[in-house]
């Protein structure tokens, strides 16, 4: 087995202009910081512009025509872990996360999901309820430990653009990533293990 870093990818999920999902996931990025057992990054699909099932070819081939579909591709591929900042549209996931799945395939496989969800009353459960039933047929693992941010504009600022957690959220994050990194590890060696 490698002993390279996990690495942990902390996905913004909405492209929508005004998202809170920035500040959210820099606060999740922070607790990954200093639980201190991945390397962090910050991923944001409005840099990607990927193009709606833009692709002539089955995801499963990997073979991209789009400049745009091969930087996410490479994105994907590179992560051991997941964590999805997403909030909840219409009592379901943004498009713009359904569409970065369903672009590719093999990259997300064998790899474990979590959620930092965040909205209203529901704090965007039934956004990640519906991703989890998505999530399973690229053969990737969700996870039960989630951080979900009820009532989110009490924890956001709008002049300034920040989240500012609530009870309970920092202890709901560490919990979250010590599954994840339990996770990450095991299915990374079963990675390897069919590579060979």
């Amino acid at each position: 087995m490698t002993s390279q870093p996990l690495i942990l990818q902390v996905i913004i999920c909405s492209t929508r202009p005004g998202r809170k999902g920035p500040a959210i996931a820099a606060w999740i990025a922070e607790q990954a910081c200093a639980h201190a057992r991945f390397t962090v990054e910050v991923v944001d699909l409005a840099d990607f512009s990927l193009p709606i099932l833009g692709e002539a070819k089955h995801p499963r081939f990997g073979q991209y025509d789009h400049e745009q579909t091969k930087r996410w591709s490479a994105s994907v591929a590179r992560a051991d872990a997941f964590v999805f900042v997403t909030p909840e549209y219409d009592f379901s996931m943004p498009a713009s996360l359904l569409n970065a799945l369903q672009c590719l395939y093999h990259e997300w496989t064998y790899k474990p999901v979590a959620f930092a969800s965040y909205g209203g009353e529901s704090g965007a459960l039934r956004s990640v309820q519906m991703t989890k039933q998505v999530v399973t047929t690229f053969k990737m693992v969700p996870l039960v430990e989630t951080v979900a941010i009820h009532e989110v504009a009490r924890h956001y600022d709008e002049a300034t653009g920040t989240f500012t957690a609530g009870d309970g959220h920092a202890k709901k994050a560490t919990a979250m990533l010590d599954e994840l990194h339990r996770w990450a590890g095991m299915l990374r060696s079963m990675r390897e293990d069919g590579r060979r």
